[in-house]
Protein backbone atom coordinates (compact mmCIF):
# COMPACT_ATOMS: atom_id res chain seq x y z
CA UNK A 1 0.00 0.00 0.00
CA UNK A 2 1.31 3.28 -0.77
CA UNK A 3 1.44 5.85 1.20
CA UNK A 4 0.44 9.73 0.60
CA UNK A 5 2.86 13.08 1.75
CA UNK A 6 1.53 16.19 2.27
CA UNK A 7 3.97 19.40 2.60
CA UNK A 8 3.65 22.71 1.33
CA UNK A 9 5.86 24.57 -0.59
CA UNK A 10 5.90 28.36 -2.75
CA UNK A 11 7.03 28.30 -6.18
CA UNK A 12 8.05 32.18 -7.04
CA UNK A 13 8.76 32.55 -10.88
CA UNK A 14 8.36 30.59 -13.67
CA UNK A 15 11.39 28.89 -13.59
CA UNK A 16 10.70 27.25 -10.43
CA UNK A 17 7.71 26.05 -11.99
CA UNK A 18 9.52 24.87 -14.73
CA UNK A 19 12.32 23.27 -12.61
CA UNK A 20 9.79 22.21 -10.67
CA UNK A 21 8.25 20.07 -13.42
CA UNK A 22 11.37 18.77 -14.82
CA UNK A 23 11.83 17.32 -11.17
CA UNK A 24 8.77 16.08 -10.42
CA UNK A 25 8.81 14.18 -14.44
CA UNK A 26 11.38 12.02 -13.16
CA UNK A 27 9.79 10.20 -10.40
CA UNK A 28 7.04 7.60 -11.30
CA UNK A 29 5.14 8.46 -8.91
CA UNK A 30 2.18 10.60 -8.79
CA UNK A 31 2.29 14.46 -7.93
CA UNK A 32 -0.17 16.40 -7.13
CA UNK A 33 -0.49 20.40 -6.16
CA UNK A 34 -3.58 22.09 -5.25
CA UNK A 35 -4.18 26.14 -5.17
CA UNK A 36 -7.54 26.79 -3.48
CA UNK A 37 -10.33 24.47 -5.13
CA UNK A 38 -8.00 23.43 -8.18
CA UNK A 39 -5.69 20.47 -7.82
CA UNK A 40 -3.18 19.62 -10.91
CA UNK A 41 -0.49 17.16 -11.58
CA UNK A 42 2.27 18.16 -10.44
CA UNK A 43 4.06 17.11 -14.17
CA UNK A 44 2.18 19.17 -16.65
CA UNK A 45 3.15 22.50 -17.12
CA UNK A 46 0.33 23.76 -18.89
CA UNK A 47 -1.57 22.41 -15.16
CA UNK A 48 1.20 24.53 -13.57
CA UNK A 49 -0.27 27.36 -14.98
CA UNK A 50 -3.63 27.74 -13.50
CA UNK A 51 -2.30 27.64 -10.10
CA UNK A 52 -2.32 30.72 -8.15
CA UNK A 53 1.36 31.33 -7.21
CA UNK A 54 0.95 34.63 -4.73
CA UNK A 55 -0.03 31.58 -2.46
CA UNK A 56 1.32 28.37 -1.08
CA UNK A 57 0.83 25.18 -2.70
CA UNK A 58 -0.32 22.13 -1.21
CA UNK A 59 1.80 19.15 -2.46
CA UNK A 60 0.83 15.24 -2.24
CA UNK A 61 2.94 12.75 -3.40
CA UNK A 62 1.50 9.56 -3.86
CA UNK A 63 4.88 7.07 -2.62
CA UNK A 64 6.68 5.61 0.33
CA UNK A 65 9.81 6.62 -1.09
CA UNK A 66 9.92 10.08 -0.69
CA UNK A 67 13.02 10.95 0.03
CA UNK A 68 15.24 11.26 -3.30
CA UNK A 69 12.44 13.50 -4.43
CA UNK A 70 12.29 15.81 -1.31
CA UNK A 71 16.00 17.14 -1.49
CA UNK A 72 15.21 17.95 -4.72
CA UNK A 73 12.60 20.40 -4.26
CA UNK A 74 13.94 21.34 -0.80
CA UNK A 75 14.26 25.01 -1.87
CA UNK A 76 10.55 24.96 -2.30
CA UNK A 77 9.24 23.56 0.92
CA UNK A 78 8.18 25.93 2.98
CA UNK A 79 9.32 25.50 6.47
Amino acid sequence: MESITVVKIRLVTIADLYNFVAISGKYDFDVELKSGRYTVDGKSIMGMFCLDLREELELTAHTDSTDPFFAEIEAYIVK
